[in-house]
């Protein structure tokens, strides 16, 4: 029981909670790189309506 104690005292609380943090900030970080690459071209939000298509 007392290496238990002594391991929880090496590691710092601050590690801690950075470390619950970490894969929460990645996921996040990722999401922002992908809307980035977003290959929607048209102006209506992806609206593929014939009708409101203008007539040639």
């Amino acid at each position: 029981m007392g290496e238990l104690q002594l391991g929880v005292e090496i590691f710092p609380f601050w590690k801690a909670f950075l470390w619950c943090f970490y894969p929460i900030s990645v996921l996040v970080i990722i999401e922002l790189l992908a809307r980035g690459f977003d290959d929607d071209d048209d102006q209506d939000g992806g609206m593929m309506i014939p009708a409101y298509q203008g007539a040639k």
